[in-house]
């Protein structure tokens, strides 16, 4: 069977930006972007806090007990005398 087939590269014209794609305009006729909400969870709010701590607070929580604490400053102080 044969059928026929349009141009793929047919010209479109452009789409008409005047008018909003939701149906609602924004104050000053300006579209509004779409917003995601976005939730973290809770063991992914405790990873991106242990990663953004200072070396400070690290150093307290290690005097405090914190074994994980303990262990990265072991790590550092080991790389670091083997950089040396």
């Amino acid at each position: 069977m044969i059928t026929n087939v349009s141009a793929p590269n047919a010209a479109q014209p452009p789409p008409d930006l005047s008018k909003p794609v939701n149906g609602r305009l924004a104050q000053g006729g300006q579209r509004q972007a779409p917003k995601d909400i976005v939730q973290i969870s809770s063991a992914g709010q405790s990873a991106l806090q242990e990663a953004s701590e200072t070396a400070q607070q690290t150093a307290k929580e290690a005097r405090s007990g914190d074994i994980q604490a303990q262990r990265l400053l072991a790590r550092e102080a080991a790389e670091k005398a083997a950089g040396s």
